[in-house]
């Protein structure tokens, strides 16, 4: 999987990414680049609705934020600035029926809001993880 994720950051041009799938009703951390080691402790188990994964697993929908350092929406923990990661986006892993069963996360160090066209693609990506049997 950390290959996978290597891919869709490459493709996006990211700073950090994240995969995370569901276990035992909360989301493991499967795959990571670029988290700080601080963060890491934070997002190694993710309660469904807490942080920018949570709520997309939760939501199974993107949940995201052009500046996280700067976000006032209260959907954005105050531990996801130190990332130090502005523009970032979370959409769900689906399986084909449509259930959201992990996420797939990345951020640029930039403010950036994620295009339509940029989501649409990101999901595709994260669509393929499932069909290759890892969730």
């Amino acid at each position: 999987m950390q290959q996978e994720l290597q891919e869709i950051m490459d493709e996006f041009d990211a700073d950090t990414g994240t995969i995370h799938l569901m276990e035992n009703g909360v989301l493991i951390l499967k795959a990571h680049v670029g988290v700080p080691e601080q963060v890491l402790d934070v997002v190694r188990v993710v309660p469904v609705g807490k942080g920018m994964a949570g709520m997309a697993q939760e939501r199974n929908e993107p949940v995201s934020s052009c500046n996280l350092q700067q976000d006032q929406s209260g959907d954005i923990p105050a531990g996801a600035r130190a990332t130090g990661v502005n523009g970032a986006i979370v959409v769900p892993v689906r399986d084909r029926d449509g259930a959201a069963v992990g996420t797939v996360g990345i951020g640029v160090h930039r403010a950036y809001e994620y295009s339509g066209a940029e989501t649409a693609r990101l999901f595709e990506l994260a669509s393929t993880l499932s069909r290759h049997g890892h969730p």
